[in-house]
């Protein structure tokens, strides 16, 4: 590259043009600067704003109990408090008055807004199979953040007012307390891990130590400003930490990918001869312009997550959304700047030079005789492709839903090992318990015979009629269930109990209908997300390649790529076949809904991504040329080895939350680490060029050809628009 600083054969025009092109440069840097002063600083107020986020959907018939049977003084618990004797023999005297003492005192702490036992309540089932263990439950005051801040507090109170006893929390807020703190301080030891292997990486990609280290900065600049943002947006909608932490390695990967493109285009015009403003200007119009609809089908993707009413997945989105458009922003902007000001220092110490045969930009002998090779026999290449993804999603046939818990934490954990406990030793664990409330004229009265009826139904071993306040308004029954909450059992169980007839209006809550409401909370708006994401995508991919059939086929590429992944998901995470490999979790049988769209719906971003890279570039070369097979060939070899280095450096900055104890962050690191390595290499290696081979010139048939020039021999023989440099790709 040739420096944009003056030269002692520059006309005056050309000099004054030169440090004009260094003044701006030196005003982005500037700007960017300190925009990541502002944000260092703002960073720490971002983070108090986060919350817990919430894996159960709102508007459901379960929360709607929730609220009723509050309404009716029958709160759900957001603390479960297991009191036992800590020392000497357990006396049953004992523990019931340590528990009495733990309820008094948590009766007036301002965080409380209710605290029970079996002795206020005279509910057997807070009281262990032997008892010697008693459980409080605690309602707390607030929303989800307060509550999670507030809970440390109430439990040394709790412990405080019981010196002699243990106390040992478990529960949603608890789990979640843990849960946040747990993943940041594994993100922190993931990126330790991953930093020294991705910086590898980058210079194998890049060639150059120096142009290595300018994707860390775009980086580095984007996740730095991307907090503040979901700070401020925490305002007003649900962000939780987990949400941040997995958007932060998305962006990461994000904004290598487009440093790469972007770097390696300029360093092919640069071979070509170009100096390097034309270069910059080449790659503006070429990557540039890729990496915009790249972001926006980024964007288009997770937004159509906000469909589903489930806070987690949409905190996912809104963050997952956010670093997609500052990645874009800055590679566009601070990129450019930083070469221009460094000039041929951009490419300084190759340490590899000597055994390296090409350069990042040049094509790539290997992805050249693979394209080759495929495309001389499409439909066989294709056709394995397509059988091995497809025995790769074999597995989701069998695919459930459920929502995250405790066990997300290993079984070591303070929280799991209480909530452990609590499922062993007592008859209904609060978990296992259904809220159901009755409201009517004469709910109250026909409640006794109702509770009757659900007692002799198939998975209910109890039924009890609860206290309410005020009289009269209505019913609130419980009745205990002997399956866990995310069993087809206890889905059995809920159905059983809605359908089942009762004196008034019914709702029914607790975990297990939690369970069964989220999961169709999400089949139900699937159809909505489906539609506004094809769409979206269509006209996005149309615009891109001027075709409509180029986006059909892209489409239907992400999808069989999605099925795979969904497919090795259900067998590593749901069944536990990955267990021992990825370090140890528990296997709950179920995959987390939020967590489980989040995923996919950041691998078909990815996917859009690598295609409109290599749509674009393949495009390029057809409008250059005239010939189908020679364009897809040249595409892919220019741009195989660049998607194979991004690809890396998602599944190395993603991969390594496979470290973490907290098996949420293991499943989003090894899914999305999946998605990426799957669909850069056998989707858009193999089955890509497979299927555009087949189709010969349909590849790029529209309707109307748009942006075309007519009177051109080009455009007169293929029948599309003359090259043109401001519009390819």
């Amino acid at each position: 590259m040739r420096s944009a600083h003056t030269s002692a054969d520059d006309s005056p025009r050309e000099t004054a043009h030169k440090r004009g092109v260094v003044r701006r440069a030196w005003l982005v840097l500037v700007c960017a600067l300190l925009a990541a002063v502002c944000a260092g600083a703002l960073t720490p107020l971002a983070f108090s704003a986060l919350s817990t986020g919430g894996a159960v959907a709102t508007g459901t018939e379960a929360d709607r109990a929730a609220q009723r049977a509050e309404r009716l003084g029958v709160p759900s618990p957001d603390l479960i408090l297991a009191v036992s004797q800590h020392t000497g023999p357990a006396r049953k005297a004992d523990v019931q008055d340590a528990t009495t003492a733990v309820v008094r005192t948590l009766a007036g702490q301002g965080d409380v807004k209710a605290a029970w036992s079996a002795h206020t309540t005279k509910n057997t089932w807070l009281r262990s199979k032997d008892g010697r263990t008693l459980l409080v439950l605690v309602r707390l005051k607030g929303t989800d953040k307060e509550r999670k801040q507030a809970a440390p507090r109430v439990v040394t109170a709790a412990r405080t007012a019981a010196p002699a006893s243990s106390v040992e929390p478990s529960g949603g807020t608890w789990a979640n307390r843990e849960i946040d703190e747990s993943v940041e301080r594994d993100l922190r030891r993931a990126e330790l891990l991953a930093a020294p292997v991705l910086f590898v990486v980058l210079v194998l990609a890049y060639g150059s130590v120096v142009s290595a280290l300018l994707p860390v900065v775009v980086a580095a600049l984007t996740i730095g400003c991307a907090v503040p943002v979901l700070g401020l947006l925490a305002q007003v909608v649900d962000i939780s930490r987990v949400a941040v932490s997995a958007a932060s390695a998305i962006g990461f990967g994000l904004a290598v990918d487009y440093s790469l493109f972007l770097l390696a285009r300029v360093r092919e015009e640069t071979a070509r001869g170009a100096d390097l403003q034309t270069a910059l200007a080449a790659a503006r119009r070429s990557s540039g312009r890729s990496v915009v609809f790249s972001a926006a089908a980024v964007t288009v993707c997770l937004a159509t997550a906000l469909a589903v009413p489930v806070p987690m997945l949409r905190a996912l989105a809104l963050a997952g959304m956010t670093v997609a458009v500052l990645a874009a922003l800055v590679a566009l902007t601070v990129l450019p700047a930083c070469l221009c000001l460094l000039g041929p220092r951009a490419q300084a110490f190759d340490p590899l030079a000597r055994w390296r045969r090409t350069r990042t930009g040049e094509g790539s002998r290997f992805w050249h005789r693979t394209a080759s090779t495929v495309t001389a026999r499409p439909l066989l290449a294709g056709g394995l492709a397509l059988l091995l993804l497809a025995l790769l999603a074999a597995p989701f046939t069998h695919a459930r839903l459920g929502i995250v818990d405790e066990r997300a934490l290993p079984p070591s954990a303070p929280a799991a090992a209480a909530a452990q406990r609590v499922r062993a030793e007592f008859t209904a664990p609060p978990e296992r318990v259904l809220t159901v409330v009755v409201t009517g004229p004469r709910a109250a009265g026909g409640a006794p015979a109702y509770g009757e009826r659900l007692a002799r139904l198939p998975g209910v071993t109890a039924v009890r009629v609860a206290p309410t306040a005020p009289a009269g308004e209505g019913a609130v029954l419980l009745a205990a269930t002997s399956a866990a909450p995310d069993t087809r059992a206890a889905q059995t169980a809920v159905r059983q109990v809605r359908d089942t007839p009762a004196p008034g209006s019914v709702t029914v809550g607790g975990r297990a209908a939690d369970v069964t409401d989220t999961a169709h909370s999400v089949l139900d708006a699937l159809p909505t997300c489906l539609l506004l994401l094809g769409a979206g995508l269509m006209l996005l991919l149309s615009a891109f390649t001027r075709t409509l059939v180029a986006p059909l086929k892209a489409l239907a590429v992400a999808a069989v790529s999605l099925g795979a992944i969904l497919g090795a998901l259900v067998v590593l995470f749901q069944d536990g076949h990955g267990s021992a490999l990825l370090g140890g979790f528990t296997t709950t049988g179920t995959l987390d809904a939020s967590m489980l769209l989040f995923v996919l719906f950041i691998a078909l971003a990815l996917s859009v991504d690598y295609e409109v890279f290599l749509l674009g570039r393949i495009r390029e070369e057809f409008d250059r040329c005239g010939d189908n097979r020679t364009s897809i060939v040249e595409g892919i070899a220019r741009t195989g080895r660049l998607m194979t280095s991004a690809a890396a450096a998602v599944a190395i900055s993603t991969a390594a939350m496979a470290t973490s104890q907290v098996a949420l962050l293991k499943f989003i690191g090894i899914g999305v680490a999946l998605g990426a390595l799957v669909d850069a290499v056998l989707v858009r290696g193999v089955l890509v060029p497979a299927v555009m081979a087949a189709l010969g010139p349909l590849n790029w048939w529209a309707p109307t050809r748009i942006g075309s020039r007519p009177g051109t021999a080009a455009a007169d023989k293929e029948g599309r628009a003359e090259p043109d440099a401001s519009a390819s790709t």
